[in-house]
């Protein structure tokens, strides 16, 4: 929707998400992903501007992405590798992960240090540095943690710290480090505060990672406007989301998974010119 010409590779083919009961399909293991990359390659296709990478299961899928992507940079020194770190979320306060735990290890010394943009909820980030946040200062400091592992930018997609809007808001942080010619490093820091929406939606993070992607590519050196625009978009998918789930589950009824599928096609408007509703403060 955002101009991009998109090659996907399907790293599960599942009936549907696994926020229902039941699902059913099939796991793409690393060799099948490396049959699929191989053939890409065998026809000279495999130039490739970004790389976008979410849920994953596997240690040696996980291992084999990266391998993808250090010879796709060999081949394309400016490739962007933006990578979602999906590990686990923060319920009640409590943290859990929700893949297996030998990815952690992975993704810290494989996958981040070779990713330009990283997109970890709280949780991700705390569990990449090692590192419990409990102040917006200690979140900025987790930030320049995973700066210094490799990526340029970092947005932390949401958090549980305190929002000086008020509890009806949920934070985001983001930072941005650039290097100047004379190779002094500047870094951009900036604070979003989104309203809360009641219920558990899945596919947030794909589309928050995707957007944000898309964002920045067209404003590559100002994260506040991409943050702004990634941020805004998303509150306009969520809002008409609930809006469409509370009308289809009836007054009084809590609306179910298939409910709450994000209203992707219907805010296609959104997406491709969000109107600014969120903005971003640098910090």
């Amino acid at each position: 929707v955002l101009g991009f010409e998109v090659d996907t590779v399907n790293s599960v083919q599942f009936s549907n998400h696994t926020g229902y009961a039941h699902w059913k399909g099939q796991v793409l293991n690393s060799d099948e992903l490396h049959e699929l990359y191989d053939g890409l390659k065998l026809n000279s296709v495999n130039q490739y501007d970004y790389v976008l990478t979410g849920y994953t299961r596997d240690t040696s899928f996980l291992a084999m992405v990266v391998d993808i992507v250090q010879e796709l940079k060999q081949q394309n020194s400016n490739l962007v590798y933006v990578c979602d770190p999906v590990m686990g979320d923060k319920w009640n306060g409590e943290g859990s992960m929700y893949v297996p735990k030998d990815l952690l290890p992975v993704y810290r010394d494989k996958v981040v240090p070779v990713a330009d943009i990283i997109t970890p909820n709280q949780f991700e980030a705390e569990l990449l540095t090692g590192r419990k946040i409990h102040t917006e200062k200690e979140a900025l400091e987790v930030m320049d943690m995973l700066h210094a592992m490799g990526p340029e930018t970092v947005v932390i997609t949401s958090s549980d710290l305190q929002a000086p809007l008020g509890n009806d808001y949920l934070i985001a942080l983001g930072s941005h480090r650039k290097t100047n010619a004379d190779g002094t490093k500047v870094t951009q820091r900036i604070r979003v505060e989104s309203p809360k929406v009641d219920a558990v939606f899945v596919g947030t993070g794909d589309l928050f990672a995707a957007m944000l992607l898309a964002w920045t590519h067209k404003h590559p050196n100002n994260l506040k406007v991409a943050c702004e625009k990634t941020v805004s978009a998303m509150q306009h998918v969520l809002q008409r989301t609930i809006k469409s789930a509370k009308a289809q589950a009836g007054e009084g009824n809590k609306p179910n998974s298939a409910q709450l599928e994000l209203r992707m096609v219907q805010s296609k408007k959104d997406i491709e010119n969000p109107e600014i509703i969120v903005k971003a403060t640098v910090l």
